[in-house]
């Protein structure tokens, strides 16, 4: 997929918002604040922070496969330099980095 339906673009490095309260479980709170490249595009789908709550999810979001070096993620890694951890996130908890 070459063109974006949101904001980012494959191969984009992006930050996952820091934020507190928790919020939704899509977006664990170890990967807050870390940093990772778009993958993919997986598209636009109702909002499961809004479903959860009993609304409709509208309006939809942009879901991305983010590829974060397990480095970031986890400091103290010493598995391979090119060990990848792959999350789905929505586009509202990431930011340019």
């Amino acid at each position: 997929m070459s063109s974006s339906p949101g904001r980012f673009t494959v191969g984009q490095a992006v930050r996952v918002k820091a934020s507190y309260p928790p919020g939704h479980r899509r977006t664990p709170f170890y990967i807050r604040g870390k940093r990772g490249t778009i993958e993919r595009i997986c598209g636009s789908f109702p909002n499961p922070e809004e479903l959860a709550y009993g609304f409709d999810g509208e309006p939809k979001r942009v879901l991305y496969r983010v590829r974060f070096p397990q480095k970031e993620v986890w400091p103290d890694y010493r598995g391979a330099e090119r060990d990848l951890l792959e999350l789905e996130i929505y586009e509202h908890w990431l930011d340019p980095a």
